[in-house]
């Protein structure tokens, strides 16, 4: 067994571990289930890989995140550590090939999407299998509670119960002790085993700015600024807008989200990353895997729906550990418009219904038939065809989801892929028989390798500029090679998939529970108001409200915030400006006039002037029409 530092300096380059990373590894390996809370950036992967490299065996790897699944399968490739992936993207026979290959080719990660595990090829496959570990990336899906709940990792149960002596790894990077506690019952674990950082990050400066026109502040203070950062957008047509008027101001900046192609996506990642664009706009579809440690700045136009999804972002900036901010622009619009969501997120439920039964009439599936099939899907080409509204339709598959019909994965690219059927012995006798593809074949065998083992990506560009030949020739001599038997060419596609995790039923028999709906919609106007505190409040720390909300009740004040620094102007303490502000609240329940509260706030009057200005000033406390003071709900 290698070392574990001697691992990571192997095949990582790194000195040392990152906190925490070292502390997971060593609970894992004394056969412990574990639970690692790191907030994003803190280097989760390197737990799990550490370890499974240390051990014989496989590593299952379960992710939602299709596009990470392939960076980090490519990553772990060039680095010569042998990585597969199983997901809903992939045909019939690649996913045979590459489970054959999980138990028989020496391999030491399989990324699984948690749809597939409820498989009986995969499980029979996994039972043939030497795992060393079971790791789930974004354990967080598991817990109802957790914000982004996905009944299909229940499936991890099962696999449990054949892997029965395989310790389990889970990670996330955000979690209320609820949902942590929810993912170990789930999982199973024989005891309680959470290692946990602390949510407090010491160089990030939390700021809320109540402004009206976001496009002048955010001008403004980036001309200000050093350094690079990102601006977070609700939509794909705001991040071309902002990007634009970024631009026109003289600001290096580029936008990106998950209606571009991979290529232009990956082109515009490693220019912000290399240097070369200094601000992205970006959708959510941005940061996942991306590990930038010199952002200074990360600005949230539109803010999210949660406290933990908001954390997650704005934790991009400082990775460093020099000083960063992470800025949030609100106003009462926004404060509408998280409000609107509520209903938007949750459609009325004859409407889900309407539309399960248009997407099963939309792939002529029948009542009592689908279970299993995996179908592409176009959001938008669905919804004209039954002029539904994409948000309702998108919303509605969530539901869906959740109840356990379908799963839906967004846009994936899935770049171009063949695998050689046939023997060397067998492809040479091909060639001598159809001398007009040798060369083609010969170009293929010299482009790649391990094409008589897996599925291997090619670039039909790049073999077209290698040959001489236009990419309809490519193609062709592809597809006809494919025609012969010769090899399995599945060509790049770019779309979404629907998974059809149950046979169609009737409406009638379509159940939406009141824990998927009612509760969730209950649990989901909770987080929203979350966000709309967080972002209002003008009397508490930022990163105090952050960490209170993550089950750190006992921070002291950052000092740092915009919340702290007026405070700091007053030259009181915390306690003392939390006291007078909470006696102001208590008089003001019967509204009364300047002069008679002064006169009740028994003490240092000069305080209690100071204190009844700031209220004032961030409108906490209001004039009415009668000139008497009353506290302002809003």
């Amino acid at each position: 067994m290698e070392d574990y530092k001697q691992l990571l300096v192997k095949y990582w380059g790194y000195p040392d571990f990152r906190p925490l990373q070292l502390d997971i590894i060593e609970s894992v390996a004394a056969g412990n289930d574990t639970l690692g809370l790191m907030p994003t950036g803190g280097g989760k992967s390197i737990t799990f890989q550490v370890y499974s490299l240390s051990k014989p065996g496989i590593c299952i790897v379960v992710t939602p995140l299709i596009a990470l699944m392939k960076d980090q399968v490519e990553s772990l490739n060039k680095k010569g550590i042998k990585a597969l992936a199983v997901h809903s993207g992939m045909t019939g026979r690649e996913i045979k090939l590459t489970l054959d290959n999980a138990v028989w080719g020496e391999y030491k990660f399989l990324y699984v999407s948690p749809e597939r595990l409820n498989s009986e090829r995969f499980l029979e496959r996994l039972a043939q299998m030497n795992v060393n570990l079971l790791t789930i990336d974004e354990a967080h899906c598991i817990s109802q509670w957790g914000y982004d709940f996905r009944p299909s990792y229940l499936n991890i149960v099962q696999a449990r119960t054949i892997l029965k002596d395989v310790r389990v790894l889970a990670l996330t990077a955000t979690a209320t002790p609820k949902v942590a506690d929810d993912i170990q019952d789930i999982l199973g674990f024989k005891k309680k085993n959470l290692i946990q950082m602390s949510f407090f990050r010491e160089n990030l400066n939390y700021l809320v700015r109540n402004v009206e026109n976001k496009f002048s502040y955010l001008i403004d203070t980036i001309q200000k600024v050093k350094g690079s950062g990102v601006i977070y957008v609700r939509n794909r047509k705001a991040t071309r807008e902002v990007s634009d008027e970024l631009r026109k101001n003289g600001i290096s900046a580029n936008y990106y989200h998950a209606g571009l192609s991979n290529l232009i996506r990956s082109t515009r990642q490693d220019s912000w990353l290399s240097g070369q664009t200094r601000v992205i706009v970006a959708t959510n579809a941005f940061g996942m895997g991306i590990d930038k440690p010199d952002v200074r700045f990360v600005i949230h136009i539109d803010s999210p729906d949660s406290l933990e999804a908001y954390y997650q972002e704005a934790g991009r900036a400082g990775r460093d550990g020099k000083k960063a901010a992470a800025v949030l622009l609100f106003n009462n619009s926004d404060k509408t418009k998280l409000k609107k969501h509520i209903s938007v997120a949750f459609p009325e439920v004859s409407n889900i219904k309407r539309i399960y039964d248009a997407l099963c009439n939309y792939f002529q599936i029948a009542v009592g038939y689908g279970k299993g099939k995996v179908l592409e899907f176009s959001l938008q080409g669905f919804s004209q065809a039954y002029k539904f509204q994409q948000a309702m339709v998108y919303n509605s598959l969530k539901i869906l989801q959740r109840e356990g019909y379908v799963e839906f994965t967004e846009e994936v690219d899935s770049p171009s892929r063949i695998y050689f059927t046939v023997s060397r012995e067998e492809l040479y006798k091909f060639q001598v028989a159809n001398a007009k593809l040798d060369d083609f074949i010969k170009l293929l065998l010299r482009s790649y390798t391990g094409l008589f083992t897996g599925y291997v990506t090619i670039d039909e560009e790049l073999l077209g500029k290698r040959s001489g030949l236009n990419h309809e020739q490519v193609y062709n001599y592809l597809k006809h090679l494919r025609q012969s038997n010769v090899v399995d060419y599945v060509p790049k596609n770019r779309t979404p998939f629907v998974y059809f995790s149950k046979e169609r039923v009737t409406i009638e028999r379509l159940k939406i529970s009141k824990e998927n709906y009612d509760v969730r919609k209950k649990d989901y106007t909770a987080r929203i108001e979350s966000v709309i505190e967080y972002a209002s409040s003008t009397l508490k720390c930022r990163s105090q409200m952050l960490l209170a909300y993550f089950g750190e009740t006992d921070a002291p004040p950052c000092g740092t915030c915009d919340v702290c620094k007026a405070k700091e102007s007053l030259q009181m303490t915390d306690f003392e400006f939390e006291t007078i502000s909470k006696r102001v609240r208590k008089i003001i329940e019967v509204p009364c006039s300047y002069e008679k509260l002064l006169i009740k706030l028994e003490g240092d009057q000069q305080k209690m002037r100071q204190v009844i200005k700031w209220l004032l000033d961030n409108k906490k406390i209001i004039y009415r029409v009668d000139n008497n003071l009353e506290w302002n709900a809003k």
